[in-house]
């Protein structure tokens, strides 16, 4: 009897089936430092804790990049970095805050730490379905995991290396932690830095810009990362309201261009 053969799958389904080491290794050491985060947040070392978030934030970078740039891209790494996102910018970021700030407020403090690692949890998913049915955009769709995350990490590193040595008011760090869920699962556009092109600039203006702003960063770096990253949160609600005023003006200026005149 005559064995049937398999039909061959195609290229483009081998890639997504394919499990390609080095991108899942970037995604491994990211897992890892969120983690680790969490051991060190347990045991009371806030700020070596900020520093693995932030160190999760870079690896993260580095796989997607390094998929692309090796064109090894797999639906494995885009779960797997998904899954790795959930540990170390919404589990370790709210054990975290929740053993550095909100554990004085008892129940209250643990269910907005649950929460943000909830919401966290939530935009990934809505993120994984819109990169799959939709084009690619230069906006976020509400606030991105990471910027969350790195929000609370730069708060604690901000809080604890600068004067302020009294604890950070209860109902500060619940109104943050209120705050940015809100944001990750809202409708807010926020930039994609993939779209502003740092690696093509060429305007000499530009790079005098960023060169100010790297001597500002390196002569106060907690201080002046926690601004850029509170500028960011704080940009995409301030940047929907002057997007929907410009449309507003627009579709207003062009009701004026097509009415007729009776005169």
């Amino acid at each position: 009897m005559a064995r049937r053969r398999r039909p061959k799958r195609s290229n483009k389904e081998a890639r997504r089936r394919a499990i390609y080491l080095l991108p899942n290794l970037f995604t491994t050491a990211s897992l890892f430092s969120g983690f680790f985060a969490m051991i060190e947040a347990i045991d009371g070392n806030f700020l070596v804790a900020s520093a693995a978030i932030f160190a999760s934030l870079i690896f993260d970078g580095l796989d997607g990049r390094v998929a692309r740039a090796t064109n090894t891209t797999s639906r494995f790494g885009v779960e797997y970095d998904s899954l790795a996102d959930l540990v170390a910018f919404g589990a370790a970021p709210a054990v975290m805050f929740y053993v550095w700030a909100l554990r004085p407020l008892g129940r209250l403090g643990f269910l907005a730490a649950f929460l943000f690692a909830a919401c966290g949890a939530l935009r990934l998913a809505r993120f994984n379905v819109q990169s799959d049915s939709a084009k690619p955009s230069k906006h976020f769709v509400g606030l991105p995991i990471p910027a969350a995350a790195s929000m609370l990490a730069g708060t604690v590193m901000m809080w604890t290396q600068t004067s302020l040595v009294e604890p950070i008011p209860a109902w500060v760090a619940v109104a943050m932690v209120f705050v940015l869920s809100f944001l990750m699962v809202s409708n807010i556009p926020y930039l994609s830095f993939k779209s502003l092109g740092l690696a093509r600039l060429r305007s000499f203006n530009g790079l005098v810009a960023c060169l100010l702003l790297f001597v500002l960063v390196a002569l106060q770096p907690y201080v002046m990362g926690f601004a850029l990253l509170a500028l960011y949160v704080v940009g995409g609600p301030l940047g929907a309201r002057l997007l929907e005023r410009g449309k507003a003006e627009k579709e207003q200026a062009e009701q004026l261009e097509h009415k007729p005149d009776h005169s």
